[in-house]
């Protein structure tokens, strides 16, 4: 079999892709391999970071109230995380530039004002969340969040500006990877599997029936798991590490295999709710679930638990921070690139410094209603989720600007399901909040 050579790009915003390394590869299967590792990143941590501290209290919560009975709604939910953020992959890939940057260069000021103002809200509130629950995590831990959250701080500025993108992904993708130890911590717990794949495969209606605080729990799980963030963060990371048409199809299974992690470990922090729930505790915060899940499964499960939502929090802190700093940037026309040191992308910087360190002292204002701030953000990303949507689907039917990498028929059809969708659940909760009784209890 012919040889082949791998090349390794040297990435860097502004910077023509040159080769700065080789290796042989005898077999097509360890080239095809090498160039999906070459080009993993940006779909398994805008995947995995979603799964973060506002994810681990939703999905804890659903489970603690209502058992594994909606857990067909997080499998439902696959296909759509994949299917949005495949359509980010082709955009960025198509234009190399950031999601922020296309909305206002093809739907004018005013439209791109209007979304990035939506973006840095919900970002900003977002990472309020994830420091939320590194305090509620520490204080069970037996650390004073006073000292924690401001070291988690420096700790995430730190991660951000080494001056490599490279260095960055790889630090994430190992947060990432420790994530998958939910699945140890469900298999601890001894879930029944028959209840499990009724659960997920069976969709039905939890006692009490539709309620408001099902309708607003079920919001706030299709918040939490595609929040408009991603697309802006997913966006911007490709372009930072100029991915080419060639790797479209790698970048494809990225967000595919990212999805099915991100899938699974919400099960698992379900399964870990349902578990407290089967015990009779009732839940007030994933910190105070894992105390209880400690107090018969043993302290092993306690620690984890508390420390994956830290790594949960650090993800989707760093990823939405990020977004945040990317979009900011892309607007404004500074540089904006972890490629970039401090001192040729001061603002980029700043932004991502500026979001971290306020969000971290929003959170230790004393008696901040952390919980409520949590669930409450999740809701507020799923009511905010069709706007960004549409101009995503918009853009992906510019055959001027994507060619054959614009959406077909089939995809028009399943994204606009999902965006309908999405707007009936914006209405539902609209409506429950301007007419309380609109879905009684019984």
């Amino acid at each position: 079999m012919t040889n082949k050579v791998l090349l390794e790009p040297a990435a860097g915003a502004g910077t023509e892709v040159t080769p700065v390394r080789g290796r042989i590869v005898k077999s097509k299967w360890a080239h095809n391999l090498l160039t999906f590792l070459a080009v993993l990143g940006p779909g398994l941590i805008v995947m995995v970071a979603d799964n973060d501290a506002g994810a681990v209290s939703t999905y804890s919560q659903a489970g603690a109230q209502y058992g594994t009975h909606l857990l067909w709604i997080v499998l439902l939910l696959l296909p759509v995380t994949y299917f949005i953020q495949e359509m980010v992959v082709r955009l960025g890939i198509a234009t190399g530039k950031g999601h922020a940057a296309m909305i206002y260069q093809r739907f004018g000021r005013w439209w791109g004002l209007f979304s990035l103002a939506d973006l840095e809200l919900v970002n900003f509130l977002t990472l309020v969340t994830e420091f939320a629950a590194i305090a509620l995590a520490l204080n069970k831990l037996g650390i004073d969040p006073r000292l924690g959250v401001p070291l988690v701080a420096v700790g995430l500025m730190i991660m951000a500006i080494t001056g490599s993108y490279r260095r960055w992904e790889r630090t994430v993708v190992f947060l990432c990877v420790l994530d998958l130890a939910w699945l140890a911590i469900a298999f601890r717990l001894h879930p029944g599997m028959g209840e499990l794949a009724k659960g997920a495969l069976l969709p039905s209606m939890p006692a009490g029936g539709l309620t408001p605080d099902l309708m607003f729990l079920v919001i706030a799980i299709v918040g939490t798991t595609v929040a408009p963030w991603q697309l802006f963060f997913q966006q911007s990371c490709i372009a930072d590490k100029r991915l080419r048409f060639a790797d479209v199809k790698w970048a494809r299974l990225d967000t595919f295999v990212g999805a099915c992690i991100t899938i699974t470990v919400a099960a698992c922090m379900m399964i870990a709710g349902n578990a407290s729930h089967l015990r009779g505790f009732t839940f007030t915060d994933p910190a105070q679930m894992a105390v209880d899940l400690g107090s018969f499964a043993g302290g092993a499960i306690r620690a984890g638990v508390l420390l994956l939502m830290i790594n949960a929090a650090v993800l989707g802190a760093t990823a939405i921070s990020l977004s945040s700093a990317w979009a900011y940037g892309e607007v404004r026309g500074w540089p904006h690139s972890l490629q970039l040191p401090i001192r040729k992308a001061p603002g980029f910087y700043a932004v991502y410094a500026l979001c971290v360190a306020a969000a971290a002292g929003i959170v230790l204002i004393p008696g901040a209603p952390l919980q409520l701030i949590i669930l409450g953000v999740q809701v507020l990303a799923g009511v905010m989720l069709p706007s960004a949507i549409i101009f995503l689907q918009l853009l992906l039917n510019d055959k001027e600007l994507l060619g054959q990498y614009a959406n077909k028929p089939w995809n028009n059809i399943v994204n606009w399901t999902i965006i309908i969708v999405l707007f009936a659940l914006s209405l539902i909760l609209a409506a429950q909040v301007a007419a309380p009784g609109l879905f009684p209890a019984g």
